[in-house]
C-alpha cells in the first residue's frame, strides 16, 4: 500500500506549505464557498479543473464524469447543476472537454467495452447527426471534430435543462460556455 501512503504524505505536505504560504487559508476556506463558476468537465486525470484556469479550492464547483456529457436522465450532473445554479448561485457554466478524450476515441469504434457503451452511445448520437461533417475528416482530425461538436452538444443540453431554464426565468445572471482544452500545450480555445 506505499502508492495510498504517498498519497497521504503529500497531503500532508501540501497542508503544511499551504499554511506556511496564508495561515487563514483553511480557516477562510472551511467558512465559504461561493464560486462564480460551475465546470462540467471530463474525468480524465490529465484535465483537472482548478488548475488549468489558476483558480484556488472553493473558486470553481466541479462534475467530472466520462466525455463530460450532460445527459438528462444523469441525476448526478442534474443535482450538481441545480445545486450550482438554485443555491450557490454561479454565473457560468463552463462545458469543457479536450483534445485527446478517450471516452469519443472510444466512441468512434465499433469495438465493444461493456458497460461503458451505454453511456458512449450519448457521443454515437453526436457523431451520426454530424456524419457527413465527420465522414470527410479522419484519424486525429476527426476525432478532434467530434470532441469539439460534443462540448457544443453537451453545453446546449445544458441550457435545454429545466434549471437554466428557470434561472432564466427568474432573470438569474448565467452564461453557458463551450471550452476545449489541449493536452498537447495546455490552453483552452473557447468554441463559443
Amino acid at each position: 500500500m506505499p502508492e495510498i501512503q504517498k498519497l497521504l504524505e503529500n497531503n500532508l505536505r501540501w497542508a503544511d506549505e499551504t499554511m506556511v504560504r496564508d495561515p487563514q487559508f483553511f480557516d477562510t476556506l472551511s467558512k465559504q464557498q461561493t464560486p462564480m463558476y460551475l465546470w462540467i468537465g471530463c474525468s480524465d486525470s490529465r484535465v483537472p479543473a482548478n488548475q488549468i484556469v489558476d483558480l484556488l479550492p472553493g473558486d470553481i464547483f466541479v462534475h467530472r464524469n466520462v466525455a463530460n456529457l450532460v445527459v438528462h436522465t444523469d441525476f448526478n450532473c442534474l443535482s450538481v447543476l441545480q445545486y450550482a445554479v438554485d443555491v450557490l448561485k454561479v454565473k457560468h457554466i463552463i462545458v469543457c472537454g479536450h483534445y485527446g478524450c478517450g471516452g469519443v476515441d472510444a466512441a468512434l469504434t465499433d469495438e465493444s467495452f461493456g458497460l461503458i457503451d451505454n453511456w458512449l452511445a450519448h457521443i454515437k448520437d453526436i457523431a451520426a447527426l454530424h456524419g457527413t461533417e465527420l465522414s470527410a475528416l479522419s484519424g486525429e482530425a476527426k476525432a478532434a471534430r467530434l470532441c469539439e461538436l460534443n462540448v457544443k452538444a453537451q453545453a446546449q443540453n445544458v441550457a435545454r435543462t429545466s434549471i437554466v431554464k428557470e434561472a432564466h426565468l427568474r432573470g438569474q445572471p448565467l452564461k453557458i460556455h463551450s471550452w476545449i482544452y489541449s493536452l498537447r500545450n495546455g490552453k483552452i480555445k473557447n468554441l463559443a
